[in-house]
């Protein structure tokens, strides 16, 4: 783990909410010279605390009617059946993310489907046909009024 002194922590949060910002109004912004800046960015990235950068999407704008959170519960709790499950699952262009929990269920997914008819066929052929998969509880998201990733 990587100490921050208080400018990265100010160059870190500024880059979270414009990616795209030109590294002289970074550097006015956290109050560096733009050549400073630009070394804190580099080593930021270099030690890979920061890990890339991407475009945020307009998820109407693609056609993505419904996303779900899906819990999944399975019936072996092998290592071979968690590596069984996780490369069927990162197959699939559905699942944005996959992660391996505690509690009741084995993964929380988060997919997204055109609406929820072709979540239903990702349910069925996916979820469905998967050997270790014993329960699936989907919750279809109304509306985020928060979303950090956004």
């Amino acid at each position: 783990m990587i100490e921050l002194d208080k400018i990265d922590a100010r160059i870190l949060r500024e880059l979270k909410l414009d990616g795209r910002i030109s590294n002289a109004e970074l550097a006015n912004r956290v109050g560096l010279s733009a050549s400073a800046c630009l070394r804190r960015v580099q080593e930021l990235e270099r030690s890979n605390t920061i890990k890339g950068y991407r475009a945020v999407l307009n998820q109407t704008q693609l056609g993505i009617g419904c996303v779900a959170y899906v819990t999944v519960g399975l019936s072996s709790h092998t290592k071979d059946a968690q590596l069984e499950f996780e490369s069927a699952i990162t197959l699939s262009e559905e699942v944005k993310e996959c992660h391996n929990i505690t509690g009741p269920f084995e993964y929380l997914l988060r997919v997204e489907t055109t609406d929820l008819v072709s979540y239903k066929k990702f349910h069925t052929d996916v979820l469905g046909t998967s050997a270790h998969v014993a329960s699936i509880t989907t919750h279809v998201v109304m509306g985020s009024p928060k979303d950090d990733r956004a």
